[in-house]
């Protein structure tokens, strides 16, 4: 052997040697995960159901893992400055993404996002689901979705709808209705889901598509009527209400839902470690009674059947913001 052949095989054994050291220790590290605490980046600010469920489960996940888990809130740009920063994390598990459905199968559509939703964030599980309903103004003659939708097939153009923003669930809820229905109805857009809701309760505009949980009081209280609900299966909350699949538009579903992601290239098993306790978590009593106030309902999935279901629910969204012609500032 000469002494260049010599050389390069020295090279090559101890490349493998701290191939195989570095291997070693990436081996152990996620044997003892977690050694620290962990940061649970809630992509918006204090307050809505988002950062409850959060603050519902991260105690329990904390006690479970043996490691604080904080919960960071990150709000601003639709959820997208949060999830940039998990995506943009360090893959060791200690940076964990507790996201909603639009932020995957929505913004990548309206928005030009600095990170890809497919490779950067990896699936951990579903968490909760929670439905939307659709409610109108008392004065408005009708009472049923069929009724709803004849009323609003006489008079096109006529009805208003409350938007709480541009490409918001709830703007592109309302928009799925319209596309399977037929149906013209125009949206008028408010800062935020509250506004929405108060305008219709005024008389303003006289539809809207707001959450189970926000709106079921002003239903109960006679100052909204309920039609349907966008699940695809009954609300707990409104169990005697039908959904708008079982009013005349079979496989309709506008539901959002909550999930768990971490960085891209985070070992399996770290992510597998959190899914196990977040599925325990999930169990706890006190868990499910403050989901139920949010009106959130536990459901679950593999990484792989959340995956499938972004990939869906992109291409139907897709399809709406485009024949809708939905664009953000």
């Amino acid at each position: 052997m000469t002494c260049g052949a010599r050389l390069s095989h020295v090279t090559n054994i101890l490349a493998l040697l701290a191939f195989g050291a570095a291997a070693g220790v990436a081996q152990a590290a996620e044997q003892a995960y977690p050694t620290r605490p962990i940061r649970l980046v809630v992509p918006f600010a204090p307050g809505g159901g988002v950062d409850a469920l959060a603050r519902s489960i991260s105690p329990k996940l904390s006690t479970a893992m043996g490691q604080t888990w904080v919960v960071d809130n990150r709000g601003g740009a639709s959820g997208n400055l949060g999830a940039e920063i998990v995506a943009r994390a360090n893959p060791n598990g200690y940076t964990v993404l507790i996201a909603v459905d639009s932020q995957f199968t929505v913004n990548p559509s309206l928005y030009k996002l600095s990170f890809s939703v497919e490779t950067d964030l990896q699936p951990v599980t579903m968490l909760a689901t929670a439905e939307y309903i659709l409610v109108v103004h008392p004065s408005l003659q009708a009472t049923t979705l069929k009724e709803f939708v004849a009323l609003a097939k006489q008079k096109p153009g006529a009805l208003n709808y409350a938007s709480g923003g541009v490409g918001t669930p709830i703007h592109l809820a309302a928009e799925l209705l319209k596309k399977r229905a037929g149906i013209d109805i125009v949206p008028v857009t408010y800062k935020g889901g509250g506004p929405a809701a108060a305008a219709v309760l005024a008389g303003e505009t006289q539809v809207l598509v707001g959450t189970v949980a926000s709106t079921i009081a002003f239903v109960t209280a006679g100052r909204l009527r309920a039609l349907a609900t966008t699940g695809a299966k009954r609300s707990k909350v409104a169990p005697d209400l039908p959904t708008v699949a079982e009013s005349g538009y079979p496989g309709f579903e506008a539901s959002l839902w909550l999930a768990l992601f971490v960085p891209g290239a985070t070992p399996k098993t770290i992510a597998e470690r959190i899914r196990n306790e977040a599925l325990k978590a999930l169990q706890h009593a006190d868990v499910q009674t403050a989901m139920a106030r949010q009106g959130q309902e536990p459901q679950t999935s593999t990484p792989a059947e959340l995956a499938a279901r972004i990939k869906a629910e992109t291409a139907i969204w897709a399809g709406v913001i485009k024949d809708a012609g939905i664009r953000v500032e």
